[in-house]
């Protein structure tokens, strides 16, 4: 039996990538990043791994961090940026986005709070930041999988602290 389609999801690096992500998105058969990219090496270090889309954050040179990128991997239809700023009231951009083209997954960055809520059928997934630590804060990135007609969507911890910051601060952008 072959595994599913699996996706790495990463924001915030602020151009440091931490050393337990290329193992991690080893497997993976496309990576999404949602801003904050802190330079090109950050994004040609995931290039040597797999596929890539990315939304610039507001701390990378040039941008708002209000750009929207829309993706469709095995189905799974995906609006990407980086400032939404919450779930349960996203940005006007996003809304109007949203009823123009439904997504399954909004995925954003920006906070450093992991996030993996559905609110009115739609996923809101942040995988909080893979870069510099930030307060009590988790490390952490984000895996969406694809098993049968199901997908499921976790965070992982970068490093033993994150494991503990992950359960305390998810969800709590609602």
């Amino acid at each position: 039996m072959s595994r599913g389609l699996r996706i790495g999801v990463i924001s915030d690096t602020h151009g440091i990538l931490h050393p337990a992500v290329a193992g991690l998105f080893a497997s993976v058969d496309h990576i999404i990043h949602a801003g904050d990219i802190g330079g090109a090496q950050i994004l040609d270090a995931v290039r040597e791994l797999p596929p890539v889309a990315s939304v610039e954050g507001k701390n990378d040179e040039g941008a708002s961090g209000e750009a929207i990128v829309r993706i469709a991997l095995g189905g799974l239809r995906l609006l990407v940026t980086h400032i939404l700023p919450r779930p349960h009231k996203p940005a006007a951009r996003v809304t109007a986005s949203l009823r123009a083209e439904p997504a399954d997954v909004v995925v954003f960055g920006h906070s450093h709070l992991p996030h993996n809520e559905i609110v009115d059928g739609v996923r809101y997934f942040n995988p909080a930041s893979a870069g510099p630590r930030r307060f009590d804060y988790p490390v952490s990135v984000g895996l969406f999988e694809k098993k049968g007609r199901e997908w499921t969507a976790i965070h992982v911890a970068l490093d033993e602290r994150s494991v503990a910051a992950l359960k305390k601060r998810m969800n709590q952008m609602s």
